[in-house]
C-alpha cells in the first residue's frame, strides 16, 4: 500500500510533463509575481532554503496580506508548509533516495497536524484567488501555475504524508489540466518542469513490474529524460531553481554521476552556508567526515 501511495503522488506530477511538448513556440513570459523577481519573495524563498521555515512564513504572508489579489502569494505560503515536512522527514537525504526502500515507497510516521492544516489553510485560498482569476481571465497564467502547483503539492501531501490515496488520485486531473494550458504558450516556465522531472525519473527507477502497470495506463518512466528536465530548472528555475538542484544532485548520486552531484552540491553550499543538509550531502558526495553540527534536526510541536 505504500508503495501504491507513492506511486499516485508520481502520476500525479508526471501527468504534466506532456504538456512541455505540445508548443514549440513560447509566448512572452508573462508579467507577474510567480515569474519575476519580487525583493519580498526572494527573501522568503532564500530562507525556506536556509531552512528558516517560520521565518519564510512570516514573510511571505506579509507579502500575501499586502497583495490580496496575488494567488501566489498563498501557494508560497504553502509550499513552506511542505517544505519544512519534507525537510523534518529527511526526505531531501541521500539516506531517503539512495535506500530503494524508502525512495520508492515512501516515508514513514504520521505528518505534523499543524503543519498539514497551514498547508491546507494556504492552498485553499490559492485555488480561490487563482478560480477568481480565471474568470476574468481564462488563461491568465499565473492563475494556471498556481493551479498546477497547488494541485501537485496536495497530491503529494495527500498520498506521501496523508496516506490519502483516492484524494491524491482527483489532483490528477486538475494538475494536468492547468499545466497543460499553461506550457502550451508558456514552455520558458522553467520553475514547472522540476515535478514532472523528479516524477519521470523515480518512474524510471522502479521494478519492471511496476513500470509495466503505469505503462499500461499509458505513462512511461525514463530516468535520462527525467533528470534532464529537473536540470531545466536546476540551471534556469526561479524561486524553485535550489529546490531542483538538490533533487538534482540526489538523483544523480543514484546515478553514480558524482560531478554533477558534486558540482550541484557545491553551489548550494556556497550560496546556502546555513543550510545543514546542503553541507552534509556535499561531505557525503565528497566522501568526508560528517560533523555531529550537521546531524539531522527532531520535530517539535507547532
Amino acid at each position: 500500500m505504500r508503495r501504491f501511495t507513492t506511486l499516485l503522488s508520481i502520476v500525479t506530477l508526471i501527468a504534466m510533463l506532456s504538456p512541455a511538448r505540445a508548443s514549440s513556440q513560447a509566448a512572452a513570459k508573462p508579467d507577474s509575481p510567480a515569474f519575476s523577481s519580487v525583493p519580498e519573495l526572494e527573501k522568503g524563498y532564500r530562507l525556506m532554503y536556509e531552512q528558516k521555515f517560520p521565518e519564510a512564513r512570516e514573510v511571505l504572508q506579509a507579502w500575501a496580506a499586502e497583495n490580496p489579489t496575488e494567488p501566489f502569494g498563498q501557494v508560497s505560503v504553502a509550499a513552506s508548509y511542505l517544505f519544512e515536512e519534507f525537510y523534518l522527514q529527511q526526505v531531501l537525504t541521500s539516506d531517503y533516495f539512495l535506500n530503494d526502500k524508502r525512495f520508492l515507497g515512501g516515508i514513514t510516521g504520521t505528518p505534523n497536524p499543524g503543519r498539514m492544516k497551514g498547508f491546507a489553510d494556504a492552498t485553499g485560498k490559492a485555488r480561490t484567488l487563482a478560480n477568481q482569476h480565471l474568470k476574468k481571465h481564462p488563461r491568465d497564467p499565473e492563475a494556471l501555475f498556481v493551479l498546477a502547483l497547488s494541485a501537485g503539492m496536495q497530491s503529494d501531501a495527500d498520498s506521501m504524508l496523508m496516506k490519502k490515496h483516492y484524494d491524491a488520485l482527483k489532483q490528477l486531473k486538475e494538475a494536468n489540466s492547468s499545466a497543460e494550458l499553461l506550457l502550451k504558450e508558456h514552455p520558458d516556465i522553467y520553475d514547472i518542469y522540476v515535478a514532472p522531472g523528479i516524477a519521470y525519473y523515480v518512474i524510471g527507477s522502479l521494478s519492471p513490474s511496476a513500470r509495466f502497470v503505469l505503462w499500461f495506463g499509458g505513462i512511461h518512466g525514463d530516468k535520462q529524460l527525467g533528470m534532464s528536465q529537473v536540470q531545466k530548472t536546476a540551471e534556469n528555475g526561479n524561486y524553485l531553481k535550489p529546490f531542483a538542484q538538490i533533487l538534482l544532485a540526489l538523483s544523480a548520486r543514484r546515478e553514480k554521476q558524482d560531478a554533477l552531484a558534486q558540482k550541484n552540491l557545491k553551489e548550494l553550499t556556497e550560496e546556502f552556508p546555513g543550510n545543514s543538509v546542503y553541507e552534509a550531502e556535499y561531505a557525503k558526495a565528497m566522501s568526508r567526515p560528517i560533523p555531529a553540527a550537521m546531524s539531522p534536526v527532531n520535530d517539535s510541536p507547532q
